[in-house]
């Protein structure tokens, strides 16, 4: 399936000048959204995680399914003061300040085979600091993945582990 052809564009989304690829329009149609699924898990499955780790908040609408479909857990990782319990928290910069993303201190096991998914690489800001977090807690990353690449903002330049997408926009 051609899951470009359910992802549509919004010029000047959220300010003039962005060209903005909206996953909506993907997960109202039942067939695509499985096939988005189904095609995660097959890529993902290779690296045999224990645990997949879904990022606040479209990350969750892909991780969960494919954590089911595979068999294995999922935890979520989310801004500040969002998960209750005890949490462990990471502080990173992003191009226009800084950001802070927690996840529950019990959620992984140190060692843990793990698998980071969200929706959309872009600069890396995000999954750097969530690869980060995971360091902390001692996981075992096998990979991130996502659902789609904006490759000409060289997100993936910053990571040093394997990096799955389906979908890949050049511009």
């Amino acid at each position: 399936m051609d899951l470009k052809a359910h992802v549509r564009t919004i010029p000047d989304f959220p300010k003039p000048g962005i060209l903005f690829y909206d996953i909506s329009t993907l997960l109202h149609d039942a067939k695509a959204w499985q096939s988005a699924v189904n095609q995660l898990s097959e890529r993902i499955a290779v690296y045999k995680p224990e645990m997949l780790l879904g990022i606040e908040a479209r990350g969750f609408l892909f991780a969960a399914p494919v954590a089911y479909k595979l068999g294995c857990g999922f935890a979520m990782i989310r801004k500040e003061s969002k998960l209750p319990g005890e949490t462990i928290s990471h502080s990173y910069a992003l191009e226009y300040g800084t950001d802070t993303i927690e996840i529950q201190s019990d959620a992984v096991l140190k060692g843990q085979k793990v698998v980071v998914v969200d929706d959309i690489l872009a600069t890396g800001g995000t999954i750097s600091g969530a690869v980060e977090l995971l360091n902390k807690m001692g996981a075992s990353i096998q990979a991130v993945a996502f659902l789609a690449e904006l490759s000409f903002l060289g997100g993936r330049d910053k990571l040093k582990i394997p990096c799955e997408t389906l979908l890949t926009y050049d511009e």
